[in-house]
């Protein structure tokens, strides 16, 4: 017997940054870390980052490192190569030698974006696909203050073409930040909506990574250890925006989602939600949210042993069940989470059912052509993404 036919025996690769600082009042290592990759450092970040203070308590550690920073802070929650470009322009005007992002996955994205162009003569639309970025970025170092995206440790970024209204996933090594700093006392003056829907991204992130067929033996650990955190705090951290210990927890969550689906891949819920945000410009963590039950209701029947492991990790006693019995306790334990912080119907986003449905043929054919569908374990026709999305106004 050949000593490597056994499962689990393939050979896998897993990025993560150089260094994860964890844990409350970590923000103060902004500073030292700054300090590795030049004198002059871009500030990215949006305006409730600068109304909330967050913005200025960053300034302040990155000074006390010996670093002087610039500030670009009009990025908004769906960042565009425009907005790039004018962070670009900020960076270039102020001979930066990296770029700090400080928020949630909009900062973030677009700090990378302006990283990546930092050092390449390319327009960001020549990034959009996988691996087209020539040249390593500028030093990025993410700081995160909502518990979701998980950005702060992914190669991803999503910035929209303004000139062909697409919201452009870009992937590449080059966008991995140098460090992530994330603070879990950052994430509490989160309005209550964005804690919910960015919490399910973070829950879409785990399962997703977990249910992928690219998912990898480190992913898959990672993926339910995520799902088991924000089974256990999740409800607590959006019911109480002052209890530490819970978002300690999801905010751990939200990294470790990150780190696995940055190494296996999103799937179906990814690739529906991406052209509801270009179309009617809702929040990315709340297309997310309002899709996964359904898209797990869809799926489960192609790896129930998978969403059996889900049902666990939420914390649901599946003893006694059949399998499919089992998968579905995870459909259902899902969508009480997400009733139960209050997510949104679609009709409660204000999406009209006559306008979403004429355009989901083309919604659905974005969805496929991103790649993220064909890593579901039920691989979707374009027919069955329109049922999907059909099923939103139930």
């Amino acid at each position: 017997m050949n000593p490597f036919d056994f499962i689990g025996s393939k050979m896998y690769e897993f990025r993560a940054p150089q260094i994860i600082h964890f844990g409350l009042g970590c923000l103060k290592k902004v500073g030292s870390e700054a300090a590795r990759f030049g004198k002059r450092a871009l500030l990215v970040s949006d305006q409730s980052m600068q109304k909330a203070g967050y913005v200025a308590q960053a300034l302040e550690q990155i000074k006390a490192g010996g670093v002087e920073a610039a500030v670009y802070d009009q990025v908004n929650a769906e960042p565009t190569d425009k907005i790039v470009d004018e962070g670009l322009r900020i960076y270039k005007d102020n001979k930066c030698d990296m770029a700090i992002a400080l928020g949630g996955g909009s900062p973030i994205d677009a700090a990378k974006a302006i990283a990546a162009m930092a050092t390449n003569t390319a327009k960001v639309p020549d990034f959009m696909g996988l691996n087209k970025i020539a040249k390593p970025a500028a030093p990025i170092i993410a700081i995160p203050t909502t518990a979701g995206t998980g950005s702060e440790v992914t190669r991803f970024t999503i910035i929209t073409d303004t000139a062909r209204d697409v919201k452009m996933l870009i992937v590449s090594d080059f966008l991995m930040p140098q460090a992530a700093i994330v603070d879990p006392l950052l994430t509490i003056s989160m309005p209550g909506w964005v804690a919910a829907s960015t919490a399910v991204d973070a829950l879409t992130h785990a399962i997703e990574s977990y249910i992928s067929r690219k998912a990898q033996p480190l992913t898959e650990t990672l993926a339910l250890e995520a799902i088991r955190l924000l089974g256990t705090y999740l409800r607590r951290a959006w019911a109480n925006p002052e209890d530490l210990e819970a978002k300690n927890y999801t905010m751990l969550a939200s990294t470790v989602a990150g780190m696995a689906f940055s190494n296996s891949s999103v799937a179906m819920v990814h690739g529906m939600s991406r052209p509801i945000g270009a179309c009617f410009h809702v929040a990315h963590g709340l297309s997310n949210a309002i899709l996964l039950p359904l898209v797990m209701e869809f799926s489960c029947v192609a790896a129930p042993e998978k969403f059996a492991d889900i049902a666990e990790a939420m914390g649901e006693n599946i003893e006694g069940l059949t399998l499919m019995e089992a998968a579905n306790v995870a459909v259902d334990a899902v969508r009480q989470l997400c009733d139960d912080i209050k997510i949104p119907r679609a009709i409660e986003l204000k999406l009209k059912q006559e306008e979403f449905m004429r355009m989901a043929p083309k919604m659905a054919e974005d969805a496929l052509a991103s790649g993220s569908p064909g890593n579901n374990p039920r691989r979707p026709s374009k027919e069955e993404i329109i049922e999907v999305y059909g099923q939103l106004f139930k």
